[in-house]
């Protein structure tokens, strides 16, 4: 019986090894360390765990003794599931913790992630992962994994993981993919604004504006001491009309639209209240509410909160829609980054590209406005010439863009782009200063993924850094991490 049990669990974890063995992505030595990317559909199956027999399980990293992975995961699935990450413990250990096991020999900790999901983005550390159904019905799924994998032997390794040494564009699969962002209403000197929430700089207004568009942004301190002449105002109402606006009274108003020479998507929150007694009425211009504000009908509380509010349509003009509609890997950064603006469903189709943080993790951007005015127009973008002072700026980020080398889905069409810093930092700002990286000899062209890796084939006098420079102008674009598949 117990060698029956123990077939059971090898076969169980060769459909694991199976079911990732033909990823077309690469792995990285690092001593003892293993960097792994991939995208694989899987098909579930029974649960073996000992309490789970009626449950479906897909196993995406199988647990082996003394592997500890540590990365990010992304997933879509045809069924309601919950993210399963296993812990290496010992028998002694276990204390009334949930575990898992199919033996009551190996004995994992069990971490079952709620709520139940078809889709979702989970970063984990763990002897395991997997994704778990308590239908006994087989569910597919579709997984992205960026990660690291310690301390596993270089032989396991090799029968789990296979790659193609001669093409190394491959690493970065899905590499450009829909991003679906809600829109709100906004007015300018009376004509109707649209315009979408990326970044804030305050941890409240991050969850009260994800909460409100149901669709979560990010939070950037570094924005917040963006100085005063680089930013536009926009004006809050706490109170007043019943409306669509943020606090659930009339739509915002703005200072300026991409029609003004000191537009930018840097916006300094103006919260504004009506003072008891006054006749509340709609205000359709920044001056209409200055003036009110002036003769004591209103409040004014300046925050010191600066959201990144890139504007999709105005007065007279709108974003450039592509005309090639369809994603793919090889889809061009020029042309257009925007697919669909529907205002029905007040709604923006961006294309997401995806690159790596400092750390090498894997982040998807959007591109909303750049300067100087070549670039932008090339990409289809707004021009925002005011970001053009923010290039010393200590609330810019670096990031770093390939000239040369391996070819693939970066904006000069080879490998993607590295930034400077992570999403998990204090330092995130989606204002980037763009640099240029080129390699002395294409042909020693390796995939880079990490800021540590320019540093180091840079040091290695393999590769130039320079910032860029076009038309002998700063480059800077906002160009904000945004999660597309939630």
């Amino acid at each position: 019986m117990k060698k029956i049990i123990i077939i059971l669990i090898i076969g169980f974890f060769i459909t694991g090894i199976i079911s990732v063995s033909t990823f077309s992505d690469q792995y990285v030595d690092a001593g003892s360390t293993k960097k792994v990317h991939f995208t694989q559909t899987i098909t579930s199956s029974q649960d073996p765990g000992l309490g789970h027999e009626n449950h479906q399980l897909a196993v995406i990293l199988s647990p082996n003794e003394g592997t500890i992975y540590d990365g990010s995961m992304t997933f879509t699935s045809s069924d309601l599931v919950k993210v399963v990450v296993l812990h290496e413990i010992n028998q002694n250990d276990v204390q009334g913790q949930d575990t898992w096991t199919v033996n009551e020999n190996t004995i994992y900790g069990l971490s079952l992630i709620d709520p139940e999901k078809k889709s979702g983005s989970f970063e984990f550390t763990g002897a395991g992962l997997a994704l778990h159904s308590t239908n006994s019905k087989e569910f597919t799924t579709t997984v992205s994994v960026d990660g690291w994998i310690r301390g596993q032997p270089t032989q396991v390794l090799a029968q789990k993981f296979e790659f193609e040494k001669d093409d190394p564009s491959l690493l970065l699969s899905r590499a450009n993919v829909p991003a679906i962002i809600p829109m709100h209403q906004g007015i300018h000197a009376g004509n109707d604004v649209l315009y979408i929430i990326t970044d804030a700089s305050d941890h409240d207004y991050v969850n009260t504006i994800s909460e409100k568009q149901k669709w979560n942004i990010q939070l950037s301190k570094f924005i917040k001491d963006v100085p005063e002449d680089n930013s536009q105002k926009i004006f809050i109402f706490k109170n007043g009309i019943k409306g669509d606006g943020l606090f659930g009274f009339q739509n915002e108003v703005f200072s300026s639209t991409p029609e003004q020479s000191d537009y930018t998507s840097l916006t300094s929150i103006i919260e504004v209240t009506w003072k008891t007694g006054q006749k509340e009425i709609i205000f359709e211009s920044e001056s209409d509410v200055i003036n009110a504000e002036k003769s004591g009908r209103l409040k004014f509380n300046e925050t010191n909160v600066i959201v990144n509010v890139p504007q999709i349509k105005w007065a007279n003009d709108q974003m450039t829609i592509r005309s090639d509609k369809q994603i793919s890997n090889e889809i061009s950064f020029s042309g257009g980054q925007i697919i669909e603006i529907n205002e029905d469903e007040l709604s923006v189709t961006f294309v997401a590209h995806r690159s790596w943080d400092s750390e090498g993790k894997t982040i998807y951007r959007i591109v909303t406005d750049a300067t100087p005015i070549g670039p932008a127009q090339l990409m289809g973008v707004v021009h925002s010439p005011f970001n053009a002072d923010l290039l010393t700026h200590f609330s810019t980020n670096d990031l770093f863009q390939f000239k040369n080398g391996i070819k693939g889905s970066g904006s000069l069409g080879f490998q993607p782009s590295i930034s400077s810093s992570s999403l998990n930092e204090e330092n995130y700002s989606p204002i980037s200063k763009i640099y240029v990286i080129e390699w002395h000899n294409s042909k020693l062209a390796q995939i880079l993924q990490t800021k540590s890796d320019i540093d180091s084939f840079h040091n290695d006098d393999l590769l130039t850094v320079s910032i860029a420079r076009p038309t002998n102008s700063e480059y800077i674009i906002n160009s904000p991490i945004v999660d597309p598949f939630q």
